[in-house]
């Protein structure tokens, strides 16, 4: 177990740049990957504080995957699961996804989602039906991890938990650019490499935080900008309204506000990376299960650019 949290620890606190992939792979940047070399900080044992935070945890404290910081009180008490979790593989469902379930790029924004929803996806997490498309990514093993740990008294409370929360507004800042900062990857999302530096984007999503200080301490209040294309909100608009022949309008499950109907989720503000993650994981032919059937005509002829364009749009949506 030692030698394991080591290896946790390792890959959270590291800046490094992306791993080389082959052309038949992921984007990368879709799919960011911490390298094995990076190392850890020490714990300096200053107490570390958030702007509004009412309480202070030390380094050690907030690398706790059994007790994620509650930095804020604006939200319920985080029941047994989802603030302590099981050791040793079911690491609290707070940590990953947060206690306002906001989650991050690597992982689903599971506030406001469907009960019935959020057990479905643990189920196929568990069963092997939901795989990622890039296999051995952390966030993902440390899912399937849980599912397959947890047992379902622990699953519908930490379902009931997320889905009477609000989705909070305004975590991602959608920006349309031909330029951004050179970035390394940082526990799984993306960061300014340090070197004040930029490049031209290319067809890529940049989605990084807007305080990495912030963001490292895993405040929950402190969000991400999401950088685009040009003029790729617009295309992603006309995809998703109309399909523009390629597709069908998402509108017709998702609801015309993007907001979910029934057990069918909302996909409006959420992560831009992720979402692009979950079509091209239905294309791929990854994500199976109770959705795939309906999802896979969908994606079948959409191109990489077409799905980046979706994604775009749809994060720039308010939740």
């Amino acid at each position: 177990m030692r030698a394991r949290n080591g290896l946790i620890l390792v890959a959270i606190a590291v800046f490094a740049g992306n791993a080389l992939v082959s052309a038949a792979d992921p984007p990368p940047w879709a799919y960011p990957r911490v390298p094995p070399e990076t190392r850890v900080d020490p714990d300096d044992g200053k107490p570390r504080s958030v702007p509004g935070g009412a309480r202070t945890y030390s380094v050690t404290q907030i690398r706790d995957f059994f007790a994620p910081p509650a930095w804020y009180d604006d939200h319920p008490p985080m029941p047994g699961i989802v603030g302590k979790g099981r050791q040793p593989r079911v690491y609290a469902c707070g940590y990953c996804h947060l206690p306002n379930g906001v989650g991050k790029p690597e992982n689903a924004r599971v506030a406001g989602l469907p009960v019935e929803y959020i057990k479905q996806q643990v189920a196929e997490f568990r069963s092997g039906a939901r795989k990622s498309s890039s296999p051995g990514l952390l966030p993902h093993v440390w899912m399937v991890e849980a599912a397959q740990e947890a047992t379902e008294a622990e699953v519908d409370e930490a379902a009931r938990y997320f889905s009477a929360l609000p989705p909070p507004k305004g975590w991602y800042k959608v920006t349309e650019t031909e330029t951004v900062p050179k970035t390394r990857v940082a526990g799984w999302i993306l960061v300014p490499d340090g070197s004040g530096q930029t490049e031209p984007i290319g067809q890529r999503i940049v989605e990084t935080a807007v305080d990495l200080g912030r963001t490292g301490l895993r405040d929950y209040h402190s969000g991400y900008v999401t950088y685009v294309p040009v003029g790729s909100v617009a295309k992603g608009e006309a995809l998703v309204k109309t399909g523009g022949g390629k597709t069908m309008a998402c509108g017709v499950c998702h609801g015309a506000d993007m907001r979910g109907v029934a057990n069918v989720p909302r996909i409006a503000g959420v992560s831009a990376i992720y979402t692009f993650r979950q079509m091209f994981d239905f294309q791929s032919g990854a994500r199976n299960g109770k959705g795939a059937p309906l999802m896979k005509p969908v994606v079948a002829k959409l191109t990489e650019e077409d799905m980046l364009n979706i994604s775009a749009y749809l994060t720039s949506l308010e939740p």
